[in-house]
């Protein structure tokens, strides 16, 4: 990016935050809102930081170089949600007639869980619901922390 570039970029993220923080507690609220959109210009001076790209081309090289581990951990989890997700629903299935009604919703219900964000939306009911979902969170942990291993042991 050239100079020119970066200085546009930062002319608008300070004209921007000046108005958003002057029109913040008028009742303005739609003008505030759209100009909140362009505090998205804020996330692009961290261009400024790395110029060259450095962090960036460390970054590829060790997700290169471990692509190997990141399959096969994507693999595992790919799997562990599906076979969760059709234990969640074949235990689940007949207990409440709103919930888990197909196998869509367990597959939700399993993407939910494996990620750690837990809606709760959709929540096993039985033992062996409540089993298979706990083994689904330990999962959805170790999903996280393989890769995350595997990246640091490299550098």
């Amino acid at each position: 990016m050239s100079l020119v570039t970066l200085h546009v970029i930062d002319l608008i993220v300070i004209v921007a935050s000046t108005v958003v923080l002057s029109l913040g507690s008028s009742g303005q609220v739609f003008a505030a809102s759209a100009l909140r959109g362009l505090r998205f210009f804020q996330i692009l001076r961290m261009v400024r930081m790395d110029r060259r790209g450095g962090t960036w081309k460390l970054l590829g090289s060790v997700v290169y170089a471990h692509r190997q581990e990141l399959i096969t951990t994507v693999y595992i989890g790919f799997l562990g949600l599906i076979f969760s997700s059709f234990l969640v629903y074949l235990s689940e299935k007949g207990v409440h007639p709103d919930r888990f009604t197909n196998y869509a919703d367990a597959l939700w219900w399993g993407v939910i869980t494996l990620s750690t964000v837990g809606y709760g939306d959709l929540v096993p009911q039985t033992w062996p619901g409540k089993l298979v979902a706990s083994f689904c969170a330990l999962l959805g942990i170790s999903f996280f922390a393989l890769p995350a291993v595997s990246i640091v042991h490299y550098s």
